[in-house]
């Protein structure tokens, strides 16, 4: 490419530049613009080339942002002499603010032609990083015209200078994601030979191959799923098996395979690559293995037609793209297929880890699981039903009132302990009282008047008055038992379960309601919830453990008693109940109501069939419900 335009060259050749000093200056610069070394020789030289080129330029600036940042800083001048350019300040950053050419008119003295200043902004990936500013003397629209085309063709230069001095970590970011861009198709749709055929294609158009083809491991063989722009290809047709030998080609030496070779000295086998140009008539072949995991996948082959080549940035832009490919494709070919196929494949998997080499670890893990499976499918334990437990007394009694009335006092509640004949309780017998008094006069007068007909001799009235005398009698002796039965007694030693007055002193009762319950503290049971998946093991007699909630640590034998027929749903589940005593006395520490876990002793039994069977026992019901 050349800054200096045919126009350029033909004012040249006709002496518009006929000055000397001028032309050797243009001479020199254009050799210095030949044997450039670093950025800012290489800006100068193409500057002082587009001054002389344009003619009549003062002053000039070339802009440039410098590798690896976005500042722009001046790094070329015109004339380079030190002088003050703070003048195409303006027109610069107003080329950078717009990103487009400008051309600025500037105000002369009186009578003296106007000075115009040009800027053209330099563009890489989209983005304005540098600009070019002259001052110029006057001259027709026309010739400004071709001056703003010089700096705009001349610019193609500075943007390959910029490209050439790019940063090398945005070089890899740009490779990267071109990458990254190339491999979002396979994600793009839910089906692997929809997402296949749309990478190819895309990979295809945007690295210029006639062909590219995906092909996957089956087994031994490579299998060609995608080739680009073809939906549907023939599988058995020769240029297809031409490119599943070259595949198998770069698997086979797990690098990949450029042909022909761009480097003479790399030993690498490339016949089955050079089959592959002769069936398809393509001028360059290259295929790079898919890995997941270290392990092959698959293969990408790329073609490019009669006279192209791979050059280096699209083969390590094929590289990158291989590598992100892998472990896609092969999550998306995983993903279709059948459970017995995934299965074949993680048992495989799975053995190779076992007989290969290496995997030192896993294979102490699996020999280890091997010996763990086979000690719990040799020895026995005990195997034991638990079951929630509450402690009760052997006998429980309940304290009723005796009589309908009002609670007078309670110093007693539950838990507190009693002996036998102690007072729990009192009712007001102040109503009671009363009618003693009144019965006992009742009685009297009677007794009175039986005294006097007595003496009159009259016998009818006397027996009549003797059989009231025995009513009032028979009254008063309920009254006073009545009065007796106010007084509520513990019948023997114990602690009392429940009941507690205290809060409802001078309360009506009904005779007959529970007061109290009193349970004995020298004997005790025990209240089993046993599961009814585990009911059928028990049986009366035999022998386990409980452990008191309050009490973990400490252990007392119970004996099972009586296996009842009576059930208790319970979160979802029926429990039946199971009573046992207790082998020893626990002396004042038990209390009846606490609660714990008792285990029920049933026989010796396989520790792998005591550890499954509630899931085989679960497995076969489901089975009986599901199975006609």
């Amino acid at each position: 490419m050349s800054s200096v335009t045919p126009e350029i060259h033909e004012q040249y050749r006709s002496g518009a530049i006929a000055d000397l000093a001028a032309r050797r200056a243009y001479e020199q610069a254009w050799a210095r613009f030949a044997q450039q070394q670093t950025p800012e020789e290489f800006c100068s030289s193409w500057l002082l080339i587009q001054c002389h080129t344009i003619g009549g330029v003062s002053d000039g600036i070339v802009v440039l942002a410098k590798p690896g940042s976005t500042d722009l800083a001046p790094i070329a001048f015109f004339p380079e002499a030190p002088r003050d350019r703070k003048h195409l300040a303006p027109i610069v950053e107003r080329a950078i603010r717009e990103g487009r050419g400008v051309l600025e008119p500037q105000p002369a003295a009186q009578g003296a032609e106007p000075r115009y200043q040009l800027a053209y902004p330099v563009r890489q990936e989209g983005q304005v990083r540098g600009v070019v500013g002259v001052d110029l003397e006057s001259r027709p629209e026309g010739q400004l015209q071709v001056a703003m085309r010089n700096l705009q063709w001349g610019s193609s230069w500075l943007e390959l200078l910029l490209r050439r001095h790019t940063d090398p970590q945005q070089e890899e970011k740009l490779r990267l994601k071109l990458a990254l861009d190339l491999v979002a198709s396979l994600l793009e749709t839910q089906r692997f030979s929809d997402s296949a055929t749309a990478f190819t294609t895309q990979l295809a158009a945007q690295l210029g191959c006639d062909r590219v083809s995906l092909g996957v491991l089956s087994g031994r063989r490579v299998l060609v799923r995608a080739v680009s722009h073809s939906p549907q290809f023939e599988q058995r047709a020769n240029v297809m098996r031409a490119v599943e030998a070259a595949m198998e080609e770069a698997i086979d030496q797990g690098e990949a395979v450029v042909s022909p070779a761009m480097d003479e000295r790399r030993l690498v086998v490339t016949r089955a690559h050079e089959a592959l140009l002769r069936e398809s008539e393509a001028g360059c072949a290259a295929t790079f293995p898919l890995l997941h995991g270290g392990v092959p996948v698959g293969a990408l082959t790329l073609e490019r037609a009669s006279g192209y080549r791979f050059d280096a940035p699209t083969l390590v832009v094929c590289e990158a793209v291989a590598a992100i490919a892998g472990p896609i494709i092969e999550l998306k070919r995983a993903s279709e297929v059948g459970l017995p196929a995934h299965a074949g494949r993680s048992a495989r998997s799975l053995w190779d880890r076992i007989a290969g080499a290496g995997h030192f670890s896993f294979k102490l893990a699996a020999l280890g699981t091997v010996a763990l499976a086979a000690f719990f499918a040799l020895m026995t334990g005990d195997f034991r039903v638990a079951a929630d437990a509450t402690l009760q007394g052997i006998v429980q009694r309940a304290v009723t009132a005796p009589i309908a009335g009002f609670v007078k006092e309670a110093p007693l509640r539950a838990g507190d302990l009693v002996t036998s004949g102690q007072v729990v309780g009192r009712f007001d017998d102040r109503d009671l009282r009363i009618e003693r008094v009144k019965l006992t006069g009742e009685r009297e007068q009677y007794d009175r008047q039986y005294r006097e007909a007595m003496s009159k001799r009259e016998r009818g009235q006397a027996q009549v008055l003797r059989a009231r005398i025995s009513q009032t009698e028979a009254q008063l002796a309920l009254v006073e038992e009545q009065l007796a039965r106010t007084v509520m007694i513990a019948p023997y030693d114990g602690v009392i379960v429940s009941g507690d007055l205290s809060q409802n002193l001078g309360a009506p009762v009904e005779r007959g309601q529970v007061l109290f319950e009193i349970a004995p503290l020298d004997a005790y049971r025990v209240a089993l919830q046993v599961d009814e998946r585990d009911i059928a093991y028990v049986v009366a007699g035999q022998r386990g453990e409980l452990t008191i909630t309050s009490m973990p640590g400490e252990r007392f034998g119970i004996a099972v008693k009586t296996v009842t027929p009576v059930n208790t749903p319970r979160d979802g589940r029926n429990y039946f109940k199971v009573e046992a005593a207790l082998d020893t006395d626990a002396g004042t520490r038990l209390r009846p109501g606490m609660q714990g876990v008792a285990k029920i002793h049933i026989d010796e039994r396989k520790l792998v069939w005591i550890w499954t069977r509630s899931t085989t026992d679960w497995l076969r019901l489901w089975l009986w419900s599901w199975l006609p």
